[in-house]
């Protein structure tokens, strides 16, 4: 009676091995930046959220006098604390970006502006106001409330 033996050798299985890392080294990057550009989408949508929102202060008041956040600090993805935020966004006054619009240090309440600002230096930060002012840039640091700085880029809604 033969004795017949059943499976693999340590030979086939180092090349399922390697043909899984390689799937693998080839698939993460393409991930990573599928899920950057997601985080990215989800900042402007909220952005275009905020700009409606102003809009529609002004449509009752005339003027953005008033208007906040529904959080200050505002964290994306919402519920998002200060360790697990991908974006914190601020609004501020357009004429005088030291204030926010429902300070009660007077600010003008005619323009304002919006800064989404990234955690991640792979992912860009926006800079958008009621001027015209509209750019991004992968480097958080250079945005201010009134330019992109060094890097920055024009950048549209979508």
């Amino acid at each position: 009676m033969i004795i017949k033996m059943k499976g693999f050798t340590l030979v086939e299985m180092m090349v399922v091995v390697m043909m899984v890392a390689i799937m693998a080294a080839i698939a993460l990057p393409s991930y990573q930046s599928y899920v950057r550009k997601s985080e990215e989408n989800s900042a402007q949508q909220e952005i275009q959220k905020i700009m409606r929102d102003l809009e529609h202060q002004k449509s009752r008041q005339f003027n953005y006098l008033g208007y906040s956040l529904p959080a200050d600090p505002y964290y994306l993805p919402l519920g998002a604390t200060v360790t697990t935020a991908k974006y914190t966004i601020d609004v501020r006054d357009g004429d005088d970006s030291t204030k926010k619009l429902n300070a009660t240090a007077a600010p003008t309440g005619k323009n304002w502006v919006i800064q989404a600002k990234s955690s991640d230096g792979r992912r860009y930060s926006f800079l958008i106001s009621s001027n015209g002012l509209s750019c991004k840039n992968k480097t958080a640091a250079n945005i201010s409330f009134t330019t992109c700085g060094t890097g920055g880029e024009a950048w549209k809604l979508q």
